[in-house]
């Protein structure tokens, strides 16, 4: 891509490194100034529809946008969020009563394949894919894996970025796991 420097590559990288660190310290509120105050963060469903013999021989017949339940459509995501509702989950975390959450859940976050896809002075639409170890005392532990398709916006030249949209494609279309209330 034209105006990707390994400078900025290395910069974004280094900005999703730091961000997993956060996350899996349950650096919450630290993690929340990564935010930009007009983010969307959407979890769409996945559905499994049969593939469409009619676009035989095209990439569109398995599409994973097909698969694809909530972004932008009539049908429902499994999460659809603002900066107030980011919020109000992460404050949860810090309540006594969170059960969900009591103990702790230990993650950890492995992020790769970090690819900028376009890149202008005021935006990077990035793509990477992650592993998120997920267990907590005392219960199964589960793994998550996915792609996350970011708009992030520059605020400097030095790796300053602000999330204004999270899209987060799970690998699984039934969600067995104990929870989605995590930050991917």
């Amino acid at each position: 891509m034209s105006g990707v420097t390994p400078e900025l590559q290395h910069r974004v990288e280094q900005w999703y490194y730091r961000e997993a660190r956060l996350l899996d310290g349950r650096q919450y509120e630290t993690w929340l100034a990564l935010c930009d105050p007009t983010i969307r963060y959407i979890v769409p469903a996945r559905g499994n529809p049969l593939v469409d013999n009619k676009q035989q021989g095209t990439e569109a017949m398995i599409s994973v946008e097909r698969e694809l339940e909530g972004v932008d459509s009539d049908r429902l995501p499994i999460r659809d969020e603002t900066l107030p509702h980011l919020m109000m989950r992460m404050q949860r975390a810090y309540k006594p009563n969170s059960w969900s959450e009591n103990p702790p859940a230990r993650t950890r976050r492995i992020v790769g394949n970090v690819e900028i896809v376009e890149a202008t002075e005021a935006q990077l639409s990035v793509l990477s894919n992650f592993h998120l170890h997920y267990a907590r005392p005392g219960s199964a532990t589960f793994f998550y894996a996915g792609q996350r398709r970011d708009v992030l916006h520059t605020r400097d030249d030095h790796g300053d970025y602000r999330i204004l949209r999270r899209e987060v494609v799970l690998d699984m279309s039934e969600i067995e796991f104990p929870t989605v209330g995590i930050f991917f």
